[in-house]
């Protein structure tokens, strides 16, 4: 790292015009910076201070993504970097956009979604004296507490340094988010060119392996083959990881039954023989011992305690990259500490070639009680219903995902959240892309941008009402770079329901009212898009259809009876409730 002060050679003059061709500025270190880390995608909101900066990437060929908000732009870049394991780029102006993509880099230090958030900020001179400077901040203080590393650059020579440190930490151990502090005066400054070329660092190794230490190899080891009724649960981590070769062998190796959590899906086929996912009850209550890969105990899975888990006594083994993770709720009796490729791969080598395979009687109930689950909501799912249920709707998106396993599944909402990571099965890796653990609202139109932008393949976001109003304007966004996004909008006219009423009988509609017949169609057409009005399964299967096989930019309004749906859709238990209102 420099550690020299600021020399002539980084003087903010303007230089002669002979000059010029010998020198570099701020502006370009950070894109050399950038591309040197082969980091060639931003997603950005333009503004003073970083206007230029944008459109020097742009002439440098690097694609950058402008949104209507920054909160959007920050949850593209979030998932950008859960689907490339390359931190993803969020630029913003300073205070308020800052303030904006604050959100998304929290979402992403809590989901370990690597993500770099870069904004411009007042000069530090102006700042610490409090002296009133334009959207004056200090944003390095306010940034350290939500992600996992803030730096700020002030020197045009610790450009190339700055921004390796932020992808190194963006990346390695548990990823996460990262915020990197750009002063406006730092793009103006000036330094000889091969100098400036000299300073820059290409991160080597970035997330290097960690391997596990074999005692604890061999103690997971002896816990599950102590197991009468083992089960895998597999968190998004195990989906971030990529490695899935050895994550499908070490399960079909064991013969232990799986529990995907929901952006896990697809690890392997949500219909393989061992998928406990339409048996989630029975697996979490009766089973004896536990490993989680690239999971944690946390609120999603009840914190491993409490009547979802039963009466019976539980072992846990746990792989994660965080010792810290370990014990967190429970009690971890055999602790994998490493990355999870090494881990998974340290077991399936500890296991030889003869595994004793779990006990046909647990394993046929699991696989007895998924049977008579889908059996049980196969009719539900058949429905031509008008005004559509979730379960008719899903139904219909369920058959397209079974039939394009390429499409890239975005979902977020209450109930559609709910029922759809329940109702639709996925079959390919990082095809499902949700709010994840912190279960923040309005994820949507950034991740099925980035999800289009980063992979290339069409993309279908399920959003209810509710979740799309949070980022809808990103339709533009859909438009402008005419993306192979789907929207469907499931309209039931409300937060939850589009049923209650006013108590006091007055002329506002309830707090949880939407709009009567909205037609959020209308809004996709008004910006050059697709708009369709689906009231049945049939006309909803046929339109999304039709938006895949057209590649253009559409959004599907599908009418959901308005009754349809329940108070905070599975997690109503965490809404606090009034004794005192239940007296009146």
């Amino acid at each position: 790292m420099s550690t020299k002060s600021k020399t002539p050679e980084t003087e903010t003059q303007a230089p002669d015009t002979e000059e010029v061709g010998s020198l570099t500025d701020g502006f370009h270190l950070v894109i050399d910076a950038l591309k040197l880390n082969d980091i060639n995608t931003i997603y950005n909101v333009p503004g003073i201070p970083i206007t230029d900066l944008g459109r020097y990437m742009q002439a440098a060929g690097m694609r950058v993504l402008s949104f209507r908000h920054e909160q959007n732009a920050g949850y593209a870049a979030a998932i950008a970097g859960y689907l490339t394991q390359k931190p993803g780029i969020c630029l913003t102006v300073s205070a308020p956009g800052f303030l904006n993509g604050l959100t998304a880099l929290a979402h992403a230090t809590t989901n370990c979604f690597p993500m770099i958030l870069i904004s411009g900020s007042s000069e530090r001179e102006i700042v610490d004296l409090q002296q009133g400077d334009y959207e004056e901040m200090d944003q390095l203080a306010v940034a350290k507490p939500l992600c996992k590393a803030a730096y700020r650059i002030l020197n045009a020579e610790d450009i190339g340094i700055g921004i390796a440190r932020a992808i190194r930490a963006a990346v390695s151990g548990r990823p996460g988010g990262v915020y990197l502090d750009l002063p406006a005066k730092l793009f103006g400054q000036v330094m000889d060119a091969d100098a400036g070329e000299q300073s820059l660092v290409k991160v080597i190794d970035a997330a290097p392996r960690q391997l596990p230490a074999p005692e604890s190899i061999t103690r997971a080891l002896d816990v599950l083959k102590g197991a009468e009724r083992p089960l895998i649960i597999l968190g998004k981590g195990a989906a971030y990881a990529q490695a899935d070769e050895a994550i499908r062998e070490l399960i079909e190796k064991s013969g232990i039954p799986y529990l995907p959590m929901s952006m896990a899906k697809g690890l392997l086929p949500d219909t393989h023989p061992q998928s406990a996912g339409a048996a989630r009850s029975l697996a979490l209550k009766e089973s004896d011992v536990v490993m989680m890969i690239g999971a944690r105990l946390n609120w999603l899975l009840s914190h491993g305690k409490g009547k979802s888990w039963g009466d019976k006594p539980k072992k846990f083994v746990h792989i994660d990259i965080e010792p810290k993770e370990m014990d967190s709720n429970v009690e971890i009796a055999a602790p994998v500490v490493g990355d999870i490729g090494s881990c998974v791969q340290a077991l399936l080598d500890g296991m030889g070639k003869k595994w004793t395979l779990p006990p046909a009687a647990w394993t046929d109930s699991i696989k007895e009680k998924v049977a008579t689950n889908v059996e049980r909501m196969a009719p539900r799912l058949q429905n031509n219903n008008i005004p559509m249920d979730y379960h008719g709707a899903l139904g219909a998106l369920r058959l397209i995902i079974k039939e394009r396993p390429e499409v890239v599944l975005v979902n977020e909402g209450a109930n559609t959240l709910d029922f759809a990571r329940s109702i639709i099965d996925m079959y390919q890796p990082r095809k499902r892309l949700d709010v994840g653990t912190w279960g923040v609202m309005g994820v949507g139109m950034g991740t099925a941008i980035a999800a289009a932008i980063e992979t290339g393949m069409p993309v279908v976001a399920i959003e209810g009402d509710s979740a799309f109003g949070f980022s809808g304007m990103e339709i533009e966004t859909i438009c402008r770079y005419n993306l192979p996004i789907c929207v469907v909008v499931f309209n039931n006219g409300g937060i939850y329901r589009g049923t209650d009423v006013n108590p006091t009988g007055g002329s506002d509609v309830a707090t949880t009212v939407f709009v009567k017949d909205a037609r959020y169609d209308k809004m996709m057409e008004a910006f050059g898009g697709v708009g369709v009005y689906a009231t049945s399964p049939d006309e909803l299967k046929e339109a999304v259809n039709a938006a895949i096989e057209s590649g253009k930019p559409t959004l599907v309004n599908a009418v959901i009876d308005e009754a349809s749906g329940t108070e905070s859709g599975r997690i109503g238990n965490l809404n606090p409730q009034s004794v005192v209102a239940q007296k009146k």
